[in-house]
């Protein structure tokens, strides 16, 4: 895009503090085309709820503060537009990612794995716990779920278990898929260390998280692919337009993590 990206900290440090820090990551394109490798009209004008994980992350941050919960919570939002203009990042590309992976962009659509890379990266340099990131990630998803649940990922049993038991508490239902190695296998490039955009569609969203899980480290992290859950569920309590999903399961997270110290 010709305007530049911002990425976003907000903290919550209570005194009385108490549990893990949490980080709160969310994906914010407030616009999405599909860059040069552009979407079909007919998809495009929806695209403005492409930022519906980074103001679930704001929105969360801002009611557990209101609640004055006593959880630290750093929240970081990867904000920007991907749209195309002279200075876009073009497929083919090989970009270097905060923590020196270096990635082939094979597809300017598969842009929010980029963004959430980098804040991924961030959060867990500030000392965070644990992580749940929220992102309308991919198509694949809405595929397999609908816009009943979102699909969760982890590399933490423990963690994805608390995770999946908000989401239940809270209605805003989740569902754990699979990592595998053979998944990873998928991602890697073959000019440079990681692929945004594998060839072909296996496992779209499963590569998407896989992709992800290079960005974290050994901190426990549940992914939460929102892209069937964000928009037009159209459901009496919920409406057409964005819904608003998962602001209500991270503050449920952060009353937990409280509770539990």
């Amino acid at each position: 895009s010709y305007e530049e990206p911002q990425l976003i900290t907000l903290r919550y440090t209570p005194e009385q503090a108490a549990g893990p820090t949490l980080g709160l990551v969310g994906k914010a394109v407030t616009f999405d085309t599909g860059g040069i490798s552009i979407k079909p009209a007919k998809a495009m004008s929806t695209m403005k709820a492409d930022m519906s994980g980074g103001a679930a992350v704001l929105e969360a941050i801002a009611a557990i503060a209101r609640l004055e919960l006593p959880v630290a919570v750093i929240a970081v939002i990867g904000a920007t537009e991907n749209m195309p203009s002279g200075r876009s990042v073009k497929p083919g590309d090989i970009v270097t990612a905060m923590n020196g992976k270096t990635i082939e962009v094979n597809n300017t659509d598969a842009e929010g794995r980029l963004i959430l890379a980098d804040a991924l990266c961030y959060a867990r340099d500030q000392g965070v716990e644990r992580i749940v990131d929220l992102a309308t990630l991919t198509g694949a998803i809405i595929i397999a779920l609908g816009s009943t649940h979102a699909g969760l990922f982890s590399n933490d049993d423990d963690w994805v278990a608390e995770v999946e038991n908000a989401c239940t508490t809270t209605g805003e239902l989740g569902w754990r898929l699979p990592l595998h190695p053979e998944y990873a296998d998928l991602v890697k490039g073959k000019y440079a260390d990681l692929d945004n955009a594998p060839e072909g569609r296996k496992a779209s969203s499963i590569t998407a998280a896989e992709f992800l899980k290079n960005f974290v480290g050994e901190v426990p992290w549940v992914h939460i692919d929102i892209a069937g859950t964000a928009w037009g569920q159209t459901r009496p309590y919920v409406g057409s337009g964005a819904s608003g999903f998962g602001v209500r399961t991270l503050v449920e997270l952060a009353g937990r993590a409280a509770d539990s110290a």
